[in-house]
């Protein structure tokens, strides 16, 4: 199976037509159907169903283009690792990030970085611990962000210099906008809404045996879309503070749990694996950032 069957394959399952995917291709469309037919007898899976006028994947066609897709990306990197080594200016650098204020920390220190290395190319994906280490662990990724504490045995970290706070996210006119902090008793029976992961692992460490006492409502990946709903008044958003704008006139409001829930934030990378000579050279500046801002914030 070739780099090239497989970029022929992803063209045709993103544009469901066959001419279309030859035109971008700048092939013929018999030849791009002998080949994908020759992909088919090599798999000995029929991957697509043809209509009048579109091509739709089967299952087996789309558990290919998940691979396909990883193995193109996985063949890009390799290509671009090797015409950038000679490349003393800079290189692309993959990441994969958490939610977390903090992360204004990696963004200075890739602003920072760029002036030395002015042909850097960042790339950033978005998602939660299973999301981002999934691609760390295939080698998309060149480091992650996770907040919570990274297997050992897998990966080396860096930990970054502050924690973020646990609190709730609600509408300002609430009777809960009156306390300082909100506790377990205010928020037996109440619709919440949190990410699963941290509902599976961060809430049942602040309200231990009591968590049968709380009530998720509904469970988002992304804060901001969790406090549209808190806004509507559907629910109530556990979250970190300064990732939704709380501002006077924003509508809402964060109030810290009591008592008070920390996560810190880990930097991570693979274990054993040799990085591209950006990425080393990045991680030493990241290192020295970190360092800068305990100093500054001591």
């Amino acid at each position: 199976m070739e780099i090239r069957t497989l970029r022929y394959f992803l063209a045709v399952a993103r544009e469901e037509n066959m001419t279309r995917a030859a035109e971008q291709l700048h092939v013929t469309q018999p030849t791009l159907s002998k080949t994908l037919k020759a992909l088919e007898d090599e798999l000995g899976k029929k991957l697509f169903t043809r209509h009048s006028f579109s091509i739709r994947l089967t299952e087996e066609g789309v558990l290919l283009r998940k691979r396909a897709e990883d193995l193109v990306s996985m063949a890009d990197r390799i290509t671009q690792e090797f015409i950038t080594l000679d490349d003393i200016t800079g290189g692309d650098i993959f990441l994969g990030l958490a939610e977390s204020y903090q992360i204004r920390l990696l963004a200075r220190a890739i602003r920072e970085f760029r002036k030395q290395y002015p042909s850097l190319h960042y790339h950033i994906t978005s998602g939660d611990t299973e999301q981002v280490t999934e691609k760390l662990d295939k080698g998309l990724l060149d480091f992650a962000v996770l907040a919570e504490m990274p297997d050992a045995g897998k990966y080396d970290y860096l930990v970054f210099p502050q924690a973020d706070v646990w609190g709730l996210v609600f509408p300002s006119g609430d009777p809960l906008s009156r306390k300082k902090a909100v506790t377990v008793d205010d928020l037996a029976g109440l619709p919440l809404f949190c990410s699963e992961q941290s509902w599976r692992s961060d809430i049942p460490r602040w309200c231990g045996d009591r968590m049968q006492e709380l009530r998720l409502e509904g469970s988002f990946r992304l804060s901001y879309n969790g406090s549209m709903f808190a806004r509507e008044g559907l629910g109530y958003l556990l979250t970190f503070e300064h990732l939704i704008d709380t501002s006077q006139d924003s509508g809402l409001v964060f109030r810290p749990l009591s008592p008070r829930l920390e996560n810190r934030l880990y930097l991570i990378w693979k274990k054993y694996q040799t990085p591209s000579p950006i990425a080393e050279r990045f991680l030493e500046h990241l290192k020295a950032s970190f360092a800068l801002s305990i100093a500054f914030s001591g």
